[in-house]
């Protein structure tokens, strides 16, 4: 029997090593930084101090490995009728969601009682307990996480489709976002940059992490595959590492305030994290330039082990891996640390917070002026990001057509880039940083980002380049192609698509969003009002793309009935605004009524401009999309027109022919 045959199917020694390298870690970084000192009022007792950040990184750890084991499952392994490796991936998902479930369980129950002082054997702990973990932000965010997990846990070892294995790593990563919310980044007062930030370091760690130890894991049983599973994880990676170092940058320049805080022993700690991540970078880059085309000569047999399927090359990609491995569990581990141990103090004076700071999470900006739209500024990391992920992958895709030889239209580019500029502008600028307290810019803030970013988007085409400038996978894995056609072609799609559900969407949701308890939550939380940005931008995309369209989907519909469509939706968007124009009803009352801005008239006639706003700003991005539905229908007609003329050119129009001859037959029978 060959070497190959008798291997087995996954190693458990990496497992071993990184989760032993965690707990060793951690807790002798959390002994350096004090992060488990006693606390003068209201001390939980020792063993909550130390349990708190070694659950946390087991936590960490565990959630890397379900994750990463499930992105691979669905995305990146391939899989052929001798392998069985998807549901190897799925069992060690499962597996580690529930080392994770208990983490995260055990870090309810001790952060609870590190937020009411009291130990965990004291006899009203239970009762407290009960009375506020949903009262509590960080208990109740640890408590959805939780109910999430358990789910994955559950489902992940009996998943067999690359479809719901691709779900539940959404719904992994989803668990995960709450955690933003908890630690020095949420305390601090850049309170909105520093979770953005948190929540991009947390999701491209964990996805870096958990790939490479899930690869690491199954790799015995990768064989000729290893070197395309490698290259695949190798692009992910990337981008983790790109997103996780600027991340942390911003993440740590928030919490130290100044170059003077590396010296503490937070900084300290800061430091060898970051060091980890240089040498990760580094490990990275050589698997990217030297292990992978090694990888690939072995795969053409260029160096083939005695007697094995497995190239030396194969062993050298599995101890450099390893090597990651130990360094990410340290990584991990002072991360875990880190967030336990206190920042270090800033000479800076930290301004005033106020009943606007309290419930917007932003100082007061002071009253607007005529130079406000152009010099208010609040860079909002999150769409920032977004926005700059959005260019450059956009931009790296026209440069491989035009590498290639194939063309791709300048004004789709400048469209797209353009689109995404002004939504950094309406998110970030000055639209933005009123946005957040004064119904007015609000509402010229949701006008642009609902109406004329589309605008801008749209005529990029994003689809249709995709479409041409990514590779096909051969070995049914769900690469990026695949799982855009798939989209494009899904049921889902169909539905959302008519032009009837993507306008009742664009006006219907906008009327019980504002009229529901939805859009105090949306101002009040960082939650809420990212997902009333997405809200915004989604339901303005598709309306826009049902009605100017161009890259492929279901059916379109006539120009006559699209312009129907048009022009009923406005109308019902135009009626909105007068209804908030005349109301006399403060919308969010809690909110605005509470935000006592010295230099504002009143809340209710501020509200009222916001209405006449949405009622004639509307106007302008309506006829440009009717002038542009009218163009291409002429465009339409004009090609039509064109291939009619080359047919009759080519045979001399021999439908016409034809059809005249039918005649000549018909009136022949009837004179008989």
């Amino acid at each position: 029997m060959s070497r190959s045959a008798s291997a087995p199917s996954t190693t458990s020694r990496p497992l071993a090593l990184f989760g032993l390298l965690l707990v060793v870690v951690v807790v002798a970084a959390t002994a350096f930084g004090g992060g488990a000192a006693p606390l003068e009022l209201g001390d939980p007792g020792p063993f909550v101090r130390w349990s708190l950040p070694t659950l946390r990184a087991i936590h960490d750890g565990a959630a890397a490995v379900t994750i990463g084991a499930l992105v691979l499952a669905a995305f990146i392994v391939p899989e052929t009728t001798r392998t069985s490796r998807r549901r190897t991936l799925a069992h060690l998902a499962g597996g580690a969601a529930i080392i994770w479930f208990l983490a995260g369980v055990g870090g309810l129950l001790t952060n609870f009682a590190s937020l009411a002082g009291i130990r965990l054997t004291d006899p009203n702990y239970l009762t407290q307990l009960a009375a506020f973990i949903w009262q509590l932000d960080g208990t109740r965010t640890a408590t959805i996480s939780a109910l999430v997990v358990a789910v994955v846990a559950l489902c992940a070892p009996v998943a067999e489709s690359k479809s719901a294995l691709g779900w539940l790593a959404a719904a992994s990563l989803f668990a995960l976002l709450p955690l933003a919310l908890s630690g020095h980044s949420a305390a601090s007062l850049d309170h909105m940059g520093g979770v953005n930030g948190l929540a991009f370091h947390i999701l491209s760690a964990t996805l870096w992490v958990g790939g490479l130890v899930a690869l690491v894991v199954i790799r015995p049983s990768l064989g000729k595959h290893l070197q395309v599973t490698v290259q695949r994880y190798s692009v992910i990676a990337g981008w983790c590492f790109v997103l996780l170092v600027g991340s942390g940058l911003l993440v740590s320049w928030i919490n130290i305030g100044a170059l003077s805080g590396l010296a503490s022993r937070y900084g300290v700690l800061l430091i060898l994290k970051s060091v980890a991540a240089v040498l990760l970078g580094l490990a990275g880059w050589w698997h990217r330039h030297r292990t992978i085309a090694a990888l690939q000569d072995t795969a053409n047999g260029m160096a083939p082990l005695r007697g094995s399927s497995v190239a030396p090359q194969g062993s050298a990609f599995t101890r450099l891996a390893v090597g990651e491995v130990a360094v990410m569990a340290a990584a991990f581990g002072l991360g875990a640390a880190v967030g336990r141990t206190p920042t270090p103090p800033t000479s800076e004076e930290r301004p005033e917070t106020s009943i606007v700071y309290d419930l917007s999470g932003y100082l007061d900006p002071g009253a607007p002026d005529s130079t406000s739209w152009l010099t208010a500024w609040q860079t909002d990391w999150l769409w920032v990001t977004v926005a700059v992920i959005a260019i450059v992958v956009y931009l790296r895709w026209a440069v491989r057509l035009h590498s290639r030889g194939d063309r791709w239209p300048l004004l789709r580019t400048i469209s797209w880039v353009l689109g995404w500029l002004v939504f950094v502008y309406f998110t970030s600028g000055g639209v933005g940083v009123y946005g957040r307290i004064l119904f007015s810019w609000h509402m010229i803030e949701h006008m642009g980002v609902a109406m004329i970013v589309p605008l801008l988007l749209v005529p990029g085409a994003p689809i249709t380049l995709a479409l041409r400038a990514l590779p096909a996978r051969k070995d049914k894995t769900m690469g990026p192609r695949e799982f855009i056609l798939a989209t494009v072609h899904s049921t889902y799609l169909r539905v959302l698509a008519n032009p009837v559900i993507a306008a009742s969407f664009f006006f219907f949701s906008l009327a019980i969003f504002y009229y529901s308890p939805l859009f105090e939550l949306a101002m009040r939380t960082h939650t809420g009002h990212v997902l009333m940005m997405v809200h915004f931008l989604a339901t303005g995309y598709m309306f826009t793309w049902v009605l100017i369209g161009t890259d492929p989907g279901p059916k379109r519909w006539s120009p006559i009935a699209l312009l129907v469509v048009l022009f009923v939706t406005i109308s019902f968007h135009a009626f909105f605004g007068v209804l908030i124009t005349q109301s006399t009803e403060l919308l969010a009352a809690n909110f605005f009524g509470r935000l006592d801005l010295p230099w504002m008239t009143t809340p209710v006639a501020d509200q009222r401009t916001g209405g006449a706003i949405a009622w004639g700003v509307g106007e302008v991005p309506t006829l440009v999309l009717a002038v542009t539905v009218a163009w291409q229908w002429m465009k339409t007609d004009d090609r039509e027109s064109t291939r009619r003329d080359r047919r009759v050119d080519r045979d001399g129009d021999a439908e016409l022919a034809a059809y005249n001859a039918q005649l000549a037959v018909l009136a022949r029978r009837d004179e008989q």
